[in-house]
């Protein structure tokens, strides 16, 4: 089958491993054009630009109606996987078999950008991946395949996105064998719908007077991006490590206690131990070593 990915974001490099090595014939990548980035406005490319680069395949950057059109023509079927561009109707009829998504989510839970964020922000024990046939509206089109994976206890959005590229990757291959065979896919269930929009940076703003877990969660949840913060003496810190406790709490919610090198912040229930931070305009580090280079003490506060 003459195969087309159309992608942006890291995940999709799992797949295009495994198309690489496999029977089917990849035709090449549509991604989006290289963007001025970082501090310095430094024009780079995506992902899987530059695996496309690194592999020696062909790398299409569309910018206009007409160029996408172009790029999809004359294609079997294309991959869709965090490509972040609207797919016109006109567009989605090109392939001789429609366009394909990869959504990390069990629909027609978690519909929109930020499946596992959300699922993760939400304490789900459970999620998966979904492949299916893109239509007009958003997540909605008709289902391949579904395959649910547990989450475990400390994951970050990181480590899950990682864990269903994989699995998603290797999904393929029954995909394509069932739409060669003439399979259809089942329409969605219109039942326990929901949805996960974008996530904002004040999202992640850590609230010390919610419980425990529920900072935990968010703290995984938005581990790498956009980074779980919080505040002392005005400064910005993101939070990308913490652990539960059944320590009591003794002080006001956002309260630090420092023990043998260790940190605990006081949320409404319990302690939290921060394990690593992210301090201004540094690295990520163990907080051990945070506490070995700034002056802090038990009572003082995050905000």
């Amino acid at each position: 089958m003459r195969v087309l990915v159309a992608a942006t974001a890291k995940v999709a490099i799992p797949t295009l491993e495994w198309l690489k090595q496999s029977e089917h014939e990849l035709l090449g990548i549509v991604t989006t054009p290289d963007s001025r980035t970082g501090r310095g406005k430094i024009l780079s490319q995506s992902s899987v630009a530059k695996w496309a680069e690194d592999n020696q395949i062909v790398a299409l950057k569309p910018n206009t109606h007409d160029e996408m059109r172009k790029a999809f023509e004359n294609t079997d079927v294309v991959i869709a996987i965090a490509y972040g561009r609207i797919l016109q109707k006109d567009i989605l009829a090109l392939p001789k078999y429609g366009f394909l998504n990869l959504h990390f989510s069990l629909l027609p839970s978690y519909r929109g950008a930020a499946p596992v964020q959300r699922a993760l922000l939400n304490g789900e024990k459970k999620t998966g991946i979904s492949i299916f046939k893109i239509d007009e509206s958003l997540d909605t089109g008709p289902i391949y395949l579904q395959k649910s994976y547990e989450i475990p206890v400390n994951a970050t959005s990181e480590d899950v996105l990682k864990d269903l590229s994989e699995i998603g990757a290797q999904s393929f291959h029954k995909v394509l064998i069932d739409i060669e065979n003439g399979d259809q896919p089942k329409a969605q269930t219109t039942e326990n719908v929901t949805f996960a929009p974008k996530i904002t940076k004040e999202e992640a703003r850590i609230d010390w007077a919610k419980p425990a877990q529920f900072i935990h969660n968010l703290v995984r949840a938005f581990t790498p991006s956009p980074g779980a913060w919080t505040t002392m003496n005005e400064n910005i810190i993101k939070v990308s490590q913490v652990i539960p406790t059944t320590k009591p709490i003794t002080l006001t919610p956002g309260t630090i206690e420092v023990q043998d090198r260790r940190l605990f912040a006081t949320t409404s229930d319990f302690c939290l131990e921060v394990i690593r931070i992210i301090p201004a305009g540094k690295k990520e580090m163990l907080v051990s070593d945070w506490l070995n280079g700034t002056r802090v003490s038990t009572g003082d506060k995050f905000e």
